[in-house]
């Protein structure tokens, strides 16, 4: 008899997030869902999963969301690390504070649960990580700065672990998106893309729902752009 494989999936409220919370609820995996909000408790009724609320920065809320999706399914097969946007600004008066949020944010956040959920993996034999990032991670922008810089420390971290843990069958791959359409639309991003358009949630989505499944099980330690062709390197 197959087995039923789980899934958590972070800031799961709305967005990226929900979109991929659909699309694996739909593939057939049950889902354990955290957001600030109570989005993810809603959003987890509907499509029949676990709803926790919590946010990202909380190592308490991320114990939860693990031992409370441990405690009802019995094992975690895969893992969105997904999150919100950290503080903007000019480069040099962004302050330590900032800094400091937006290390929780987007490089400990993915730290933390990883310790939380690395030793059922090893038990069970193997799982597989997704962690939602952006072009700016090897596309840096001013106006961006505190993005830019710690997604690219997330890019490093996706390919230790990767190479850590690649012989114990799991997995850990960054999805990098572009413009998508859960952001506001502005013409003059749009004519910066060469597919001449935002992408969808649904298309982040399914590129998750791929890098998780076995069909990708040869893929690890990737940073992968999903961006209409933004970003112009080889």
């Amino acid at each position: 008899m197959p087995v039923e494989k789980v899934a958590l999936v972070t800031a799961a409220g709305r967005g990226m997030g929900a979109a991929i919370a659909r699309e694996l609820a739909d593939s057939g995996y049950r889902v354990a869902l955290l957001s600030p909000s109570e989005r993810s408790l809603e959003l987890a009724r509907e499509i029949g999963g676990l709803g926790i609320q919590g946010s990202v920065a909380e190592e308490a809320d991320l114990e939860r969301l693990v031992s409370s999706a441990l405690d009802k399914y019995g094992r975690i097969d895969a893992v969105v690390n997904n999150t919100g946007h950290p503080p903007k600004g000019d480069l040099i008066d962004i302050t330590d504070e900032s800094w400091r949020v937006g290390l929780d944010l987007l490089l400990l956040n993915v730290a933390r649960i990883m310790r939380l959920v690395t030793p059922p993996m090893l038990k069970q034999g193997g799982g597989a990580i997704v962690n939602i990032s952006s072009i700016t991670a090897v596309a840096p922008e001013l106006s961006m700065p505190v993005s830019s810089v710690l997604r690219a420390a997330l890019g490093a971290w996706t390919r230790l672990y990767a190479e850590r843990y690649a012989k114990n069958n799991i997995r850990m791959n960054s999805v990098l998106p572009g413009f998508i359409d859960s952001y506001p639309s502005d013409p003059s991003w749009i004519a910066k893309v060469p597919a001449g358009r935002f992408g969808t949630t649904k298309e982040i989505a399914t590129a998750v729902r791929f890098l998780l499944s076995e069909d990708a099980g040869f893929i690890t330690g990737q940073n992968i752009r999903v961006d209409g062709g933004f970003v112009r390197a080889v």
